[in-house]
């Protein structure tokens, strides 16, 4: 069960796969997160809910600007939003790039839903 508190967190989906929107928005919906997808990081830094979001789960290769991209932009601009990578294309060097740069997790696909709610818990309780 999640915390009373993250029930109502709004997460950030940004991946170019509509599968992986879809299907990760229909399991964070299903235990009660209000959930905003974006097909591209452009996207998602033009869109309003930018400062609303309580946690991003960011695929890493993305068309355009790629999701360690994004990571770097938003810290830049003072963005504290807590990160969730997804991955393909894992390597340990990169995930280890990713988390020093303060992802809390780099998961690699295809990923558990018990392994997605966990690292969402994660970040909802870091921010």
């Amino acid at each position: 069960m999640l915390p009373r508190a993250s029930r109502t967190s709004l997460i950030a989906v940004v991946d170019d796969d509509i599968s992986v929107r879809e299907s990760v928005e229909s399991l964070l919906k299903s235990v009660g997160f209000r959930v905003i997808t974006y097909s591209s990081a452009e996207e998602f830094m033009d869109s309003p809910r930018l400062d609303s979001a309580d946690c991003l789960i960011l695929d890493v290769r993305l068309d355009g600007m790629s999701g360690p991209d994004l990571q770097r932009e938003l810290k830049i601009a003072g963005h504290s939003i807590p990160i969730v990578f997804v991955t393909a294309h894992e390597t340990e060097a990169l995930r280890e790039r990713m988390m020093a740069d303060g992802a809390i997790d780099c998961l690699l696909k295809p990923f558990t839903d018990d392994t997605l709610l966990n690292a969402v818990e994660v970040a909802l309780r870091s921010n």
